[in-house]
């Protein structure tokens, strides 16, 4: 025998064999799945998208939680604003930590705290109701309720 007739030859044609089946554009078995090819326009569009819905979403987050802040930032000013006037105010007596308070304003433009509450006067409060405080431990205030289209 000589060695040209002991070489195997393959049967089947090199150009439909391959070493590596899953990189085939269709299904390289009987059992296979059908595999379509897409445009790629197709899946860039809809990659797309979602893209732009999924930053949709959270643009739309991110401006709910801007308008948090400025709400906080606009509580944060009349807080301010309202403990500003209360330290401006005649205090005829020593405010106690976790007490409740009233802001007055008198014809005048100063401002008073005072202990009595508006509907505690007997013939209506003598002075514009400004706000009702709270003093914090940490000698800030806690405002209640307030009247801040007066202020």
């Amino acid at each position: 025998m000589s060695n040209e007739e002991t070489e195997f030859q393959n049967p089947i044609d090199a150009d439909k064999v391959t070493q590596n089946p899953s990189t085939l554009p269709y299904a390289h078995t009987v059992g296979g799945f059908v595999i379509k090819p897409t445009e790629q326009g197709q899946i860039k569009g809809k990659a797309l998208a979602a893209m732009e819905q999924q930053t949709d979403r959270q643009r739309l987050q991110l401006f709910e939680q801007m308008k948090t802040l400025a709400e906080q930032a606009k509580a944060l000013d009349i807080r301010t604003e309202i403990s500003r006037n209360i330290y401006e105010a005649e205090i005829p007596f020593e405010p106690v930590i976790g007490h409740t308070y009233y802001v007055y304003r008198r014809k005048n433009g100063t401002y008073l705290l005072s202990l009595i509450a508006p509907r505690e006067w007997r013939k209506g409060a003598p002075f514009q109701y400004m706000a009702e405080v709270y003093l914090l431990a940490d000698h800030t205030w806690e405002i209640l309720n307030e009247n801040i289209e007066e202020f």
